[in-house]
């Protein structure tokens, strides 16, 4: 690392660990409640168990997110963070008010909309938190020695999602216009302004591991802001199907959710070429795994799962099914997880001077939680299948059917043991690494050539 402030990145990668952590002890509560064997129910009863379970997935994410752009944005800018104890006020209070919601949603103490269930005191929390967050990017950037596209396209990104934030915390009496803006920001986060995120960080570790040109690599970033704009913002019109909406939706969303798997072919592409036009053998071969894997990854699904049940003939069966689930679970994991992953990845040894890239335990956690993943998704798809037909095809009792497709459910809980020993692999190397250090800063001007061969030495 460049700047003595990159460090607090770490603080935010450890915290998401933890979290990430949390939220796979969550999902096997849901997975063994599937099959019958839900003896914590009177402690953590489902659907207090689903409702940690996405909202840690979201805050994970999103603290990878603010980790990613305190390591990044000083590296663009060309200066130290504006203000470290911002950032710290920022962390700690962020952990709070997840702690809060979690015992809130045991205690029943939550606004019960999905996706957005934590208590309303705890929105304007997250508000003023975010705020701190974006101040202290914002600011980092126009004090900054240089500007460029990734920097002010990650700083769009995350800014945007801080704004789409507003529109969930509008009291409607309406159930219909309640579920409309809430997509405004569940939709728009992951298929809108999070692609933002996720594309400026693909761009930065591109130009990092790759050696390809800013310039060409900046360009195709411009290709995928147009293409998530054009079809992620009208694609919103998939979840209003059937919520009491006018019949135009039906149009519109099966029109534009068709285009979206574009942006996420156009992420695919970009790597791969970007890849293959490398002229640097890098050393950190994980974080280059991580880096593709995520860009594969995320096209299938997000953009192929996402579109194979978002065809309004389709979707009218499928909503609200096991099928969403398969798609949503390899979407989070593809687009926004292994993205957080890879640049974890590729900050641990800047952060910390230690030479442990390329190590078994990184090479097995990757491919582990990758094969894990896909296998999960295989056992949501057929359990998915299973339940639409004889639940809204034939006909049968709701209960009737979980109970006809338990057996798919053991097969998704050994999948996701082998996900999970790829989670814990990751962990560990994560902790192997131990606590940045000042010893790992170099000179400003120090290109990231001369500072991993100085590394390897």
């Amino acid at each position: 690392m460049k700047y003595k402030s990159q460090k607090i990145a770490y603080w935010f990668f450890a915290t998401c660990m933890l979290l990430f952590s949390l939220q796979i002890i969550y999902g096997f509560v849901m997975g063994f409640a599937r099959i019958g064997m839900d003896g914590l129910h009177d402690f953590i009863p489902f659907n207090a168990a689903r409702a940690t379970h996405t909202n840690l997935l979201v805050v994970w994410l999103l603290t990878g997110f603010m980790g990613a752009a305190y390591f990044i944005i000083p590296d663009e800018s060309g200066r130290e963070l504006f203000s470290v104890k911002l950032a710290w006020v920022q962390l700690i209070s962020l952990i709070v008010v997840g702690v809060v919601a979690i015992i809130g949603f045991h205690l029943n103490y939550w606004e019960g909309r999905k996706f957005l269930e934590i208590p309303r005191p705890l929105d304007f929390l997250v508000v003023v938190n975010v705020l701190m967050f974006i101040f202290n990017i914002g600011m980092t950037i126009l004090k900054g020695n240089r500007y460029s596209t990734t920097q002010l396209v990650l700083f769009i990104g995350l800014l945007s999602a801080a704004l789409l934030y507003l529109p969930g915390m509008i009291y409607f009496r309406s159930q219909t216009m309640d579920s409309y803006f809430r997509w405004w920001v569940v939709h728009l986060w992951v298929e809108g302004v999070w692609e933002l995120i996720m594309g400026s960080i693909l761009s930065y570790l591109l130009i990092k591991l790759t050696g390809v040109d800013r310039e060409v690599i900046e360009k195709w970033l411009y290709v995928i802001v147009g293409l998530t704009f054009l079809s992620g913002l009208l694609g919103t019109g998939h979840h209003y199907y059937y919520i009491g909406t006018p019949k135009y939706w039906l149009m519109v969303g099966g029109i534009f959710s068709a285009l979206e798997p574009l942006a996420f072919l156009g992420m695919a592409l970009f790597a791969i070429n970007m890849y293959r036009k490398s002229g640097r053998e890098h050393p950190n071969k994980i974080s280059l795994y991580w880096t593709i894997g995520c860009s594969i990854m995320s096209f299938v699904g997000a953009g192929f799962l996402g579109i194979a049940h978002t065809i309004p003939q389709v979707n009218l069966w499928t909503h609200g099914t096991l099928v969403t689930a398969m798609h949503g679970h390899m979407a989070f994991w593809g687009a926004y997880a292994m993205i957080v992953l890879a640049v974890i990845t590729y900050c641990l040894p800047l952060l910390t001077g230690r030479k442990l890239w390329n190590n078994l335990p990184g090479l097995l956690s990757f491919w582990l939680a990758n094969i894990g993943m896909t296998a999960m998704t295989g056992a949501f798809a057929v359990a998915g299948i299973t339940q639409v037909y004889l639940e809204r095809k034939m006909g049968m009792d709701f209960l009737t059917v979980q109970k006809e497709i338990q057996i798919h459910f053991v097969g998704l809980i050994a999948a996701a043991s082998l996900f999970t020993i790829g989670a814990i692999l990751f962990i560990y190397n994560f902790i192997k690494f131990g606590l940045p250090s000042d010893e790992a800063i170099v000179p400003e001007n120090t290109s990231d050539e001369a500072l991993y061969a100085a590394k390897r030495g």
